[in-house]
């Protein structure tokens, strides 16, 4: 029997509604469903009492697939324990966006479909490992699918960034954003950077509010070691936010990021190019 985890963000499924139909849906074609919220709000919100929930490290340990409802947001945290167990991801729309999924809410039967479906069309997606330097040890260790941000809070920063050992670019500024083809279209794309195809390999170095006309964005190689070091830092606050995820940082820190090993794998639910997917979600922003 096929089992799938349903994965829904319950501030954007309220009610779990849509999660129920799908649920009932998919157990209708023999298939085996444990319901996994995700929870990444406090307050979490309320849930049907009657609603058996599963624990996703449980699910995981047997699931096939991942059915992960919400926004891009949603799916960026379903990321990790997917990629870390090699499980691939079919993504359904419930934000604004939704750069990253594919599937739209009312598209449900074809939701279904492409779930009890087999075997799937996969895109893999590149991903970071992000780690954080203190004294010679490392002290934060994360995994990204999107993006790494090193951001001050109200003042500027020194920043110097290398790529394998040779500088890159050295500035004051607001922070900088280093990110995969994925997270291209997220804060890279608002602070400036390039628009990259989702299957490409590479990573993208954006500055932000740089206070120097000579900070420009670079696109790496996917091999190269890009390391990250703060300074000016004496009574200021930073911070470093990995897929939204945030870890303090103190003057002298130094942030290494470079080309995971895992990778995310999403199941391929449209025959929409990224360009026509793109430029529809822009277009829709305009109109």
């Amino acid at each position: 029997m096929k089992h799938i985890a349903l994965c829904p963000n319950p501030t954007r499924d309220h009610d779990l509604a849509l999660t129920v139909e799908v649920k009932r849906r998919l157990e209708a074609h023999g298939v085996l469903v444990s319901i996994c919220p995700l929870f990444y709000f406090i307050p979490e919100p309320e849930l049907p009492p009657e609603l058996e929930q599963t624990e996703l490290e449980q699910a995981l340990q047997t699931a096939e697939l991942i059915i992960c409802m919400g926004g891009d947001g949603t799916i960026l945290h379903m990321a990790q324990p997917a990629a870390r167990r090699g499980i691939p991801i079919l993504t359904v729309n419930l934000g604004r966006k939704g750069f990253i999924a594919e599937v739209e809410a009312k598209d449900i039967d074809e939701l279904i479909r492409i779930a009890v479906s087999g075997p799937y069309k996969i895109q893999e997606r590149m991903m970071l490992d992000v780690g954080v330097e203190r004294g010679g040890k490392v002290v934060y260790q994360e995994l990204a699918l999107n993006d790494a941000v090193i951001v001050g809070i109200a003042r500027m920063i020194d920043i110097a960034v290398f790529g394998d050992g040779q500088m890159i670019s050295s500035f004051s500024g607001d922070g900088i954003i280093v990110c995969t083809p994925t997270g291209s279209t997220a804060y890279s794309m608002a602070a400036g950077g390039p628009i990259v195809e989702p299957s490409a390999e590479n990573i993208t170095i954006t500055p932000i509010c740089a206070h120097a006309l000579i900070a420009k964005p670079f696109v790496l190689a996917p091999e190269r070691k890009v390391t990250v070091n703060v300074s000016n830092l004496e009574g200021k606050l930073a911070y470093l936010a990995v897929d939204g995820g945030s870890y303090s940082l103190r003057n002298g820190d130094v942030i290494t990021i470079c080309k995971s090993n895992y990778r995310t794998k999403l199941v391929k639910a449209s025959n929409k190019s990224f360009y026509e997917i793109v430029n529809e979600k822009l277009n829709n922003e305009r109109s």
